[in-house]
């Protein structure tokens, strides 16, 4: 990143960029919408509903809350560095937006269809209209947007109930029946025509993979973005405030920190534990885990990824000499590098064009795919920065950004 260096925040990318691949290999391994119910991959056992349990609850959506609220900071640092320096800080974001949003959309096609990046990009010009309000301003406009976020979701879900009220309605056309049946056995059974279609694409060639993305390109893109993008924004406000406030570059007491934490979490967890709860109970209906995933958990990700924060600021304030901090800010200072690292060694594991496991993993036996990538992470990223400044896709991306091939290595 083009940002200065700040420890606290380097540990908190590093956590960010793992969290998210716990969330994101249901995805990587399974069709899309075990993302959202994991009855889409087939009967569950225990291990698979504690797998999805933890992920509800702890990973989904916060973890890109954070790198979000991440991005939003370093997009200040970016601006008040190079306006230092005697340049335009807004230029110099929207030339990096720029090349992220190419870098992103690359992610997509190529690699896979949940790439973050693109959206950051195209996001980040709109905070850009943000920069210079003060913290409490920036709260206000982040919830603001995230009450717009939870309107537009509330609003598509309400068509989704509208649509089963009226398929069940004894003169309802066949259309309207067979319709609403195909996309609630798409969301919920693995034997749908839908799934097996999913299934037999990303167990195929790449070749027959990116043929399937550029088909149906923009239209899912643009989906994704609809029912992402405000989301994304308001975090990124909220990461403004946070920086101006002191929060995200580790100066509160640490007993402060706690406080924050603990607040958090006693807001968010346990509504988070009833929708689960409902869910189960629901027996992983389509419309309760999809609405949920979608809408009901919404309000309670906000102090849950604020929570996660300051939970992470508080221990690295009390074991800051631990040699996990190192490694996690490590990999942190490396995060572009390590989430598309991650998706390539991902799609090599489950895709057609590489060990082809794609449908063929049960949700619990993922948790060792997501470990055995985190040791990656904390292995590699260290023993890449004692001898180069930045990590590859990060040397990349300056590159393209000032418009010529940076320098990589450490001086001796």
């Amino acid at each position: 990143m083009t940002s200065p260096r700040i420890p606290a925040m380097d540990v908190l990318r590093g956590c960010a960029v793992m969290g998210i691949l716990w969330m994101n290999i249901t995805a990587f391994a399974l069709p899309q919408s075990a993302y959202f119910n994991p009855a889409a991959s087939g009967s569950l056992g225990t291990g698979d509903i504690a797998f999805w349990l933890s992920s509800l609850i702890l990973f989904d959506g916060k973890m890109r809350g954070l790198f979000a609220m991440l991005f939003g900071a370093s997009m200040l640092l970016l601006i008040d560095r190079e306006e230092m320096a005697g340049r335009d800080g807004r230029r110099s974001q929207m030339i990096r937006a720029g090349w992220l949003f190419v870098i992103g959309m690359a992610h997509y096609l190529l690699l896979w269809w949940g790439d973050i990046l693109a959206i950051y990009a195209l996001v980040s010009l709109i905070a850009l209209r943000f920069v210079r309000q003060e913290p409490m301003a920036l709260v206000k406009s982040a919830f603001l947007i995230f009450l717009l976020h939870f309107l537009l979701c509330a609003a598509f879900i309400a068509t989704l109930y509208a649509w089963g009220h009226a398929a069940a309605l004894p003169d309802a056309s066949g259309a309207t029946r067979d319709g609403f049946a195909t996309f609630m056995a798409t969301m919920a059974d693995p034997a749908s025509p839908g799934v097996r279609a999913e299934l037999a694409t990303y167990r195929s060639g790449f070749g027959a993979i990116l043929s399937h993305k550029l088909a149906a390109f923009p239209g899912e893109w643009l989906w994704g973005f609809m029912f992402t993008s405000l989301d994304v924004l308001g975090f990124m406000l909220l990461g403004m405030a946070m920086l101006k406030g002191g929060f995200l570059t580790g100066r509160w007491p640490a007993d402060q920190y706690w406080r924050t934490a603990r607040h958090c979490f006693l807001i968010g967890l346990p509504p988070m534990m009833g929708l689960a709860i409902w869910i189960i109970a629901s027996g992983f209906a389509p419309l309760p885990a999809f609405g949920t995933v979608l809408l009901w958990s919404f309000p309670f990700r906000i102090p849950l990824a604020v929570g996660g924060a300051a939970l992470i600021l508080w221990l690295l304030a009390r074991h800051r000499d631990h040699p996990l901090v190192a490694r996690l800010s490590a990999a942190g200072r490396m995060a572009l590098s390590n989430y598309l690292g991650s998706s390539l060694l991902m799609t090599a594991l489950f895709y057609g064009w590489g060990l082809g496991l794609f449908g063929h993993v049960r949700p619990a036996l993922l948790l060792p795919f997501v470990l055995g990538a985190w040791a990656l992470m904390l292995l590699w990223s260290p023993i890449w920065l004692l001898r180069f400044a930045l990590g590859p896709a990060e040397w990349l991306w300056r590159s393209l950004v000032r418009g010529q091939p940076q320098k990589i290595r450490k001086s001796s």
